[in-house]
């Protein structure tokens, strides 16, 4: 009585398989149609938020701390986003993956603890701070992640 439960062979399984590895010529049409988003486009949108967000918070107060508790909270998170860019974008991240994996936890913990140590620091760097103002700042330039994927560079399409 032949066993009906028996796991396939390696072999087999090899034949059987639905992924295909792909060409060079495949790989690098999947690249072209989906080009990665930069890190920098990202923190370039965090300071054109946070530099707005300051400067109107300013002209509808009235109030130059309030406008410079916003600019502080935006660049609480684009310094520190800066420092994670450079920091993801170099040589050493890109050796394998597993370096990159490494590199990531490590420059997101960098990044954090950067966020905590300027936020620590805020009382002492403007004068008259408006937590409240600083906070609106903070999140702002936070949710830009979403904007700069909204209108990230698209990938070219061939119309032919």
């Amino acid at each position: 009585m032949p066993y009906k439960n028996i796991a396939p062979l390696p072999e087999d399984l090899e034949e059987a398989s639905p992924v295909q590895p792909l060409s060079a010529e495949e790989a690098r049409s999947v690249r072209e149609r989906n080009p990665s988003l930069s890190p920098w486009w990202v923190v370039a949108g965090q300071v054109g938020v946070g530099l707005v967000a300051a400067l109107l918070a300013w002209a509808l107060t009235g109030r130059q701390n309030v406008g410079w508790s916003v600019a502080y909270g935006a660049l609480a998170v684009v310094i520190p986003a800066a420092v994670f860019a450079r920091g993801l974008t170099g040589k050493v991240a890109s050796l394998n993956a597993g370096t990159a994996a490494i590199g990531f936890l490590v420059w997101e913990v960098v990044k954090i603890a950067l966020t905590l140590a300027m936020l620590a620091m805020a009382p002492r760097m403007v004068a008259g701070l408006v937590w409240p103002a600083l906070l609106v700042g903070l999140v702002l330039a936070m949710k830009v992640y979403w904007v700069a994927l909204a209108f990230a560079p698209r990938p070219k399409t061939n119309r032919s």
